[in-house]
């Protein structure tokens, strides 16, 4: 059986940097595009366990906790996130409430980017209803 050394990876590990890294593309696009919109960007892939964030921003009274989603449509983006990305993000979300309180007496949202190649950004705004207890 041959040996696979670690500068090249296999088809499966390939796919898999291939795809994180069109991720973080996505999200720094999407990022941008919100700070264009006036949002104030005050976290990143933010992760705890258990739950993720991809961005989480802030615009006047609101705190928006963002999925992007990037797929060749953006109809197939729309409906990349299910039930289980959305407990996700309201488990983190409520970590990262935790850490910062000040940001409870704001209006709390679940908004969605979705990028699809040669297509505007689609902000949806209060799109994802999140569990913040």
């Amino acid at each position: 059986m041959p040996v696979r050394s670690n500068s090249q990876p296999g088809p499966v590990e390939g796919k898999r940097r291939r795809a994180l890294a069109s991720g973080r593309r996505a999200e720094g696009a999407a990022a941008l595009f919100l700070r264009l919109k006036g949002y104030r960007i005050l976290a990143r892939r933010y992760c705890i366990d258990g739950g993720e964030i991809d961005l989480i921003a802030r615009k006047f009274d609101a705190i928006a906790f963002v999925e992007v989603k990037s797929r060749p449509t953006l109809v197939e983006a729309m409906i990349a996130i299910d039930a289980r990305k959305r407990r996700r993000m309201s488990r983190a979300a409520s970590f990262w409430l935790a850490a910062n309180p000040w940001a409870a007496r704001l209006t709390l949202r679940g908004d969605a980017i979705y990028l699809a190649p040669w297509r505007w950004p689609r902000h949806a705004i209060a799109a994802l209803a999140l569990d913040i207890g």
